[in-house]
């Protein structure tokens, strides 16, 4: 048995409603959520022209290997109603796998862990809710300690 965190994140539609959604799609597909992060909503990041989003973390174990957890995170999308018009955009269901167990993975269609994770705050926050000390394989440092000294400073709150 595995464990991933994945970040859900919307910003168009019913914004909770879509992360329900995608939270029951990836428990029956992937794997049980053993633990979940608050909702956040937080200011639109990279590209900031848009709608706010709210984000969550999901604790999932699976026991599928990583890329098929990949294949389905972007299945649920898709089923979901997500289109990519571009980098950054509005998003009706957005799931990015950040860690599986301590497994470091650099394919062209797959980093692990997430290569953006200490550069934002609207991952962060929720990773230390639910998972405080949990070590960066690459960065060796707590997910508090990459908080601390994260750049970003853009608005993230628990709703």
């Amino acid at each position: 048995m595995s464990t991933c965190y994945l970040l859900l994140g919307t910003n168009l539609g019913e914004k909770e409603t879509n992360l329900r959604r995608a939270f029951e799609s990836i428990s029956t597909e992937i794997g049980p959520v053993i633990t979940s992060s608050s909702i956040y909503f937080t200011s639109a990041w990279g590209k900031q022209d848009q709608d706010d989003f709210l984000n969550q973390v999901l604790k999932v174990e699976t026991e599928l290997p990583v890329i098929e957890v990949l294949r389905l995170c972007l299945t649920i999308e898709k089923e979901h109603g997500r289109v990519r018009y571009e980098r950054w955009g509005t998003r009706l269901i957005d799931i990015d796998v950040l860690y599986f167990d301590d497994q470091v993975v650099n394919q062209s269609n797959l980093i692990i862990p997430h290569p953006e994770i200490q550069n934002r705050r609207f991952t962060l926050v929720p990773l230390v809710e639910i998972a405080a000390d949990l070590v960066h394989p690459i960065l060796q440092k707590t997910q508090s300690e990459l908080l601390e000294i994260c750049p970003d400073q853009l608005e993230v709150k628990a709703l």
